[in-house]
């Protein structure tokens, strides 16, 4: 066990939002550290083991989180669906407080966000969303470095989002709100993001100098924009509205004609996987504007800079 006082409160990851904007931009620098100097925050965890609670299968999360924890020193417990059985064979409450005396912090991929949210109101330790339905923090946190690495910086950049109004979408709007990001959102109308989530980004892009807008027409959306990106159609737990989705989203494909409408310098970003053919080509997913897999690397420096964060801002 570490030898680290747990903090009475601990600081939990739930959505971006969670994050102050110097929070926020601090935990960029400190994932571009890492991923310059590998050896930063060595032995930073030692001592210290963190549970990965999946109700959902992984490549990225998984592998990026239990590798990031390993290189600070640290050690993982990895519980799969079938381990945990979130509210059925168990309350959550009870499975938050028995891991918070084994554990130094919990990673938790769900379904529900209200999940998440009572693991944290039980959890003596740190929770970090790995995914939930309505945020992918960590994820919105990897774009972010992945535009960062590409422009030297990121207010006043544009990004298009086109597609699905869920939970990459959610947690961008506010990563993108708080840096001063413009972000321009094209998603049929009945596929809209969050309208609660949508209104805080709104007011946060305000105060710190960004756009934040909606269009139902691609071609508008994309127009001068320096990022196009999409993610899939229809995620984990929407397989029975596959075909209503596959329809409906049908022209809200990036493509060769969408990204002609972007800045000439436009890169294309996808947190994969991916559907080729559906969401976006696969011309334009193997490109020479595609950072797709720049996107998937940086899950592991980001997830190393919020570990380092919340367990005290070792390695800074």
């Amino acid at each position: 066990m570490s030898s680290k006082k747990r903090p009475t409160t601990p600081r939990h990851l739930l959505a971006l939002s969670d994050l102050t904007p110097k929070a926020l931009a601090d935990c960029l620098a400190l994932a571009k550290r890492c991923k310059q100097r590998p050896a930063t925050g060595r032995n930073a965890l030692a001592g210290s083991s963190l549970a990965l609670v999946f109700q959902k299968p992984s490549i990225r999360t998984r592998v990026s989180f239990e590798v990031a924890i390993a290189s600070l020193g640290g050690c993982f417990t990895y519980l799969a669906p079938e381990d945990i059985q979130l509210d059925t064979r168990e309350p959550i409450k009870d499975v938050a407080r028995t891991l918070s005396r084994y554990v130094q912090g919990i990673i938790v991929r769900t379904f529900r966000h209200e999940q998440v949210e009572e693991f944290a109101r039980y959890s003596s330790v740190p929770v970090i969303n790995g995914l939930s339905d309505q945020h992918h923090p960590c994820q919105a946190l990897a774009d972010l470095l992945t535009i960062q690495e590409r422009f030297g910086r990121l207010k006043g950049l544009t990004i298009c989002y086109v597609g699905d109004g869920n939970n990459v979408l959610h947690a961008l709007m506010q990563g993108a709100a708080m840096l001063g990001v413009h972000l321009q959102v094209t998603t049929p109308v009945a596929y809209r993001p969050d309208g609660r989530i949508w209104t805080q980004a709104a007011s946060l892009a305000k105060a710190h100098g960004a756009r934040l807008s909606w269009a139902e027409e691609p071609m508008d959306a994309a127009a001068q924009a320096d990022v196009l990106y999409t993610d899939v159609w229809t995620s984990m737990g929407q397989e029975s509205e596959r075909q209503a989705r596959v329809k409906a989203f049908a022209r809200y494909q990036i493509n060769g004609r969408l990204l002609k409408q972007a800045s000439r310098r436009c890169i294309v970003m996808h947190c994969l996987p991916a559907h080729r053919g559906q969401e976006i080509t696969e011309d334009v997913l193997e490109g020479p504007q595609s950072v797709v897999f720049d996107q998937a690397e940086n899950r592991l420096h980001v997830q190393k800079a919020l570990l380092l964060q919340l367990f005290g801002g070792k390695g800074q």
